[in-house]
């Protein structure tokens, strides 16, 4: 039985406080009690469960059918519901909460504050959180060129770009000059996979392949068209700085959208503004 993870385990006896699981009847004093508040109606001895197993307030092992957004090895974004002497404790929608170690913050946390976090199992076997997440994923493996991934951004350094938990457990990193969008801490994104690098970190782009990314960015130019009344006071040859400050794109990508909008007939070029078409 694996704590902090989903395990399928079997009811091996009925009793007034709940069920008892295990791996199998051979095995029956390694049970753990689902409590009788959980147990789902019709389950008979012999019946197969799938429960998440965490430890109680007083140490004892404990199953519950409830699905919690972390598990060992992966990290989520969590909400601090308190913060004491020894820690912080997270909630993650069980009855006892995920205690975070003083040793284990990046900075001071306060209560309310959803700070992003991965699970461990501590030096005495107990379920703990920390912010120290870089150091706690795994290289990436099946992973390919172009493969769509979902991601959780923990930090972010202008000089090097967003970090992020692929699929809450893999390195991987948006460099800088991917980074177009405004992404913060703790967002949860998607991405394409740029490059699969030797030690298993992945290189990644919050943007689709230029071919397939063009339409949005077309879309996107409209929209900043119409927020200046119907007229950009800058063209394609304007700084790279100004395009991505007011765009979030790249030049080459602004030049691209451009060259589709007049194309498609739905904008004019001025000799220093875009001017919107009127259908």
């Amino acid at each position: 039985m694996e704590f902090g993870r989903k395990n399928h385990l079997v009811v091996l006896r009925k009793r007034d406080n709940g069920l008892y699981l295990g791996e199998s009847p051979d095995r029956a004093e390694e049970a753990v009690l689902l409590p009788a508040s959980e147990v789902p109606e019709g389950l008979s001895e012999g019946d197969e469960i799938e429960v998440f197993l965490y430890k109680d307030s007083e140490d004892r092992p404990i199953a519950t059918v409830k699905t919690p957004p972390i598990e060992v090895g992966s990290a989520a974004v969590l909400t601090v519901s308190q913060v004491t002497d020894i820690g912080a404790f997270l909630d993650w929608g069980l009855m006892k909460e995920l205690f975070l170690p003083f040793k284990e913050q990046t900075r001071k946390v306060r209560e309310g504050e959803r700070v992003p976090v991965i699970m461990y199992v501590d030096r005495s076997g107990r379920l703990a959180a920390s912010m120290h997440i870089y150091s706690r994923l795994s290289p990436a493996s099946g992973y390919q060129k172009n493969d769509k991934v979902r991601g959780l951004v923990y930090e972010i350094k202008k000089e090097l770009g967003a970090f992020v938990a692929v699929d809450g457990r893999y390195f991987g990193m948006i460099p800088s000059q991917e980074l177009y969008e405004r992404i913060r801490v703790g967002d949860e994104i998607s991405a394409r996979v740029l490059r699969v690098r030797p030690d298993g970190k992945l290189d990644l782009s919050g943007r689709k392949k230029a071919y397939a990314q063009m339409e949005d960015d077309a879309e996107k130019v409209i929209s900043v068209i119409k927020s200046y009344d119907g007229e950009l006071p800058f063209t394609d040859k304007a700084s790279p700085e100004q395009i991505k400050a007011e765009l979030g794109l790249s030049k080459a990508a602004f030049k691209r959208a451009v060259g589709r909008l007049l194309k498609e007939d739905r904008i004019t070029l001025g000799l220093d503004s875009i001017f919107l078409k009127k259908q």
